[in-house]
């Protein structure tokens, strides 16, 4: 089995347009929550995002052949690559490089404008003809392929909340099974399109607060649904003796992943916890280490009342009910990116293993009698880390769960 290193990472987000932005915001407590902008609706009950600000692709015409969720993905997978150093056909053959892009709605704000231009005078002409490769959510993977000339494997995965851990983890095996010697791997999401935000909404899965430092509120008693977000976070993940023949600089590995289903329900979790705890046990059996070796948990951590209670529960299965392993989530400060959500985090999860740097849960103001780990609430810890766990959940019971390691060689 195959080493797996980290060799760049990127990450767009709203309180960041690069990955060290993102993660500076991260250890100032930033909130990246405020009125959204990109939805015209009165009828909106819980009028809060976490929406990227003044953002610019820089080339307009080719900005219009793509979806916002696939400029999100290039943009944060051009700082991976820089940071990287990898150039197709110079210093990795390109059939050895591959991609895995997660997205959960893929180019749903796009389709919802060709609909309206459709029905508008009930002509299909108006239709464009670059419709479908803009919305349909593989080409988040297959423009970053085409923008990088990576001909090795390259597949879109669309496991809702889940797709960007997932994206990362199944990059991770394509090179630790010897499939490729480099991949792209996480995910990308813009999903603020009216009739997205609705139908979060009309489920009663959003919260319904006004004030930004109280309605993304993780594990806190009086959390009410989550809020969404955008943005897209990516790894260049490489082989390690592939990384060292080049002289690569290693910002980390990732040692272990896990993934299961539920199946149990389309949007809740299974209250017990099992499907969770049972990745998270994978990943760290993967990883060839013990539950206590975990210094840090990146929870899903939505604000959502069963979301909380239940990922509470799973992680007791797996580190017993008296753990003391600190467990935070990075939601309140961006927001739930849904299919980039479980990228950015790991993305979060190498810094702080980098930097030892336990981030934040903040907007825990209300303790929850039920909720009684470590949540690291409103103020970071400086610590010693080697190894951190980030976990993601998504509609459908998918689960995912990734250790990352500090490099030491």
């Amino acid at each position: 089995m195959r080493r797996v290193v980290i060799t760049g990472m990127g990450a767009i987000t709203p309180i960041g347009k690069t990955a060290a932005e993102s993660w500076q915001g991260i250890k100032e407590g930033r909130n990246g929550i405020d009125r959204i902008t990109k939805i015209d609706n009165p009828d909106i009950k819980g009028p809060m995002g976490a929406e990227i600000k003044d953002f610019d692709f820089g080339d307009k015409r080719a900005a219009k052949r793509l979806d916002l969720s696939s400029q999100y993905a290039i943009v944060a997978a051009r700082e991976a690559m820089a940071q990287s150093g990898i150039e197709s056909g110079k210093n990795v053959a390109p059939e050895r490089f591959g991609v895995m892009a997660g997205s959960g709605i893929g180019g749903i704000r796009t389709l919802e404008e060709q609909i309206a231009g459709a029905t508008k005078k009930d002509s299909t002409k108006r239709v464009s003809a670059l419709m479908v490769p803009m919305i349909i959510a593989n080409m988040v993977g297959g423009n970053l392929a085409i923008e990088f000339q990576a001909k090795g494997s390259c597949i879109g995965i669309v496991t809702a909340c889940a797709a960007g851990t997932h994206g990362i983890g199944e990059a991770y095996r394509n090179i630790k099974f010897g499939f490729c010697d480099v991949m792209l791997g996480g995910g990308a999401e813009a999903p603020f399109a009216k009739i997205c935000y609705a139908g979060f909404e009309n489920m009663t899965a959003t919260s319904t607060r006004q004030d930004k430092d109280r309605c993304s509120t993780p594990f806190d008693k009086e959390r009410d649904g989550f809020v969404m977000g955008e943005g897209a976070g990516f790894f260049v993940l490489e082989e390690l003796e592939h990384a060292k023949a080049r002289g690569a600089k290693i910002l980390g590995e990732v040692a272990g992943y896990g993934t299961t289903c539920d199946a149990y329900h389309i949007t809740s979790p299974e209250p017990s916890g099992d499907g969770p705890a049972n990745a998270m046990k994978m990943a760290i059996e993967d990883a060839g280490i013990k539950p206590e070796d975990i210094d840090y948990i990146n929870a899903h951590g939505t604000g959502t009342p069963l979301n909380d209670l239940y990922e509470t529960r799973a992680v007791k299965k797996v580190f017993g009910d008296d753990t003391k392993v600190p467990m935070s989530s990075t939601k309140g400060n961006v927001g739930h990116l849904l299919g980039a959500a479980g990228a950015v985090e790991a993305i979060f999860s190498l810094n702080a293993v980098i930097d030892g740097f336990i981030p934040p849960t903040i907007n825990l103001r209300v303790p929850d009698e039920e909720l009684d780990l470590d949540y690291v609430p409103n103020e970071g810890r400086e610590a010693e880390l080697t190894y951190a766990m980030s976990n993601s959940l998504g509609f459908g019971g998918h689960n995912g769960s990734l250790v990352i390691k500090k490099y030491e060689g």
